[in-house]
């Protein structure tokens, strides 16, 4: 199979695509022919060990020392169940698939995965295309955390979304317009309207003055809105979900300041619970990923590169083959592991 691999840290170049072996499902997996992923700000956080301040020693320790242990990154996919391991019963080969890798496995970034069939993958609705299910997962289940739980955002309150028009800010502006809060925007000059189509009441770009609020829930998505809490409005909480190490200690150990005030930054549960969730948040019409480009597999590190420059438009998907959906739903489901 062809797979991306990324043997040491360093910029998207890095990237490249090598023969591997196919894997082989074991007992309890699925072997799944991946036909779209998503390259999210995770995955090229890992790629170039470039994290929030005072993370660099953690990720050296979780995912290796001089370069990814595992080379094979990429966590969100969609795909076609190719061959099962023993003991499976879930599902059959040829179903169409999506999910999102457990923990610190990944592999998602190439033609072939095998994953736990009782881990966090799932059917394909017929209301997600190919592409939305294989971006579906990273950026919802984020905004959604924080949000929802960490947060606790409540109908009627005033909400800020920094970095509205990302994977996760797309997420959070429909998450938050749906629970019922007046959702303000900050996003760039030319995802203004964006904004406002995916259900922000007011939409500002970074150029303008800042807003004001003040406001009850703020969520800054890239961690770069200054002054944050002068901005919230008594009892309000502030979602960083970028955040430093000193901020994530912080808000563990005094999450509350002056007012009342509490700042949230804690590790996103990617739990069956919480996919489930998302699913019925998505099937009562409340949130549908965000693609943005789209790149074909030979092109994934350029895919990187945009990601790295900060100005991508919700989710950046790579397609394993060049051929439309249909064609490609028809294909995957009559290949056959090599």
């Amino acid at each position: 199979m062809k797979a991306a691999c990324s043997r040491r840290y360093g910029p998207p170049s890095v990237v490249t695509l090598k023969d591997l072996p196919d894997p082989v499902p074991k007992a309890g997996e699925v072997l799944v022919r991946i036909e779209a992923a998503g390259v999210t700000v995770g995955d090229a956080r890992i790629r170039a060990a470039r994290v929030p301040r005072g993370m660099g020693p953690l990720i050296r320790i979780v995912f290796g020392l001089t370069g990814p242990r595992r080379p094979v990154l990429g966590r969100e996919y969609a795909g076609r169940v190719a061959a099962l391991g023993t003991g499976v019963n879930q599902f059959k080969v040829g179903d169409a698939v999506f999910g999102i890798t457990e923990g610190m496995r990944l592999g998602a970034h190439a033609e072939l995965a095998a994953l736990k069939a009782d881990g966090l993958i799932f059917r394909r609705p017929e209301t997600l295309s190919i592409p939305e299910a294989a971006t579906f997962f990273f950026g919802g289940l984020t905004a959604a955390d924080f949000l929802l739980d960490q947060c606790a955002l409540k109908a009627g309150e005033r909400v800020l979304v920094v970095g509205a028009t990302g994977a996760v800010g797309s997420a959070a502006v429909q998450l938050a317009r749906y629970r019922g809060a007046h959702v303000t925007a900050l996003t760039s000059a030319t995802h203004r309207d964006l904004a406002r189509e995916l259900g922000a009441h007011e939409a500002s770009d970074y150029s303008d003055a800042l807003p004001k609020g003040p406001f009850d829930v703020i969520l800054d998505v890239p961690g770069l809105l200054p002054d944050a809490r002068e901005r919230l409005a008594p009892h309000g909480r502030l979602g960083l979900v970028t955040a430093t190490l000193g901020q994530t200690l912080a808000a563990t150990l005094w999450p509350r300041r002056a007012g009342n005030k509490r700042v949230c930054a804690g590790i996103v549960k990617e739990t069956p619970a919480a996919c489930a969730r998302l699913l019925a948040l998505h099937t009562a019409g409340a949130y549908r990923p965000l693609v943005g480009d789209t790149f074909s597999f030979a092109d994934i590190a350029r895919a990187h590169a945009l990601v790295d420059s900060g100005h991508k438009r919700g989710s950046v998907l790579v397609r394993m083959a060049s051929t439309d959906e249909a064609s490609t739903d028809e294909a995957s489901a009559k290949a056959a592991p090599k």
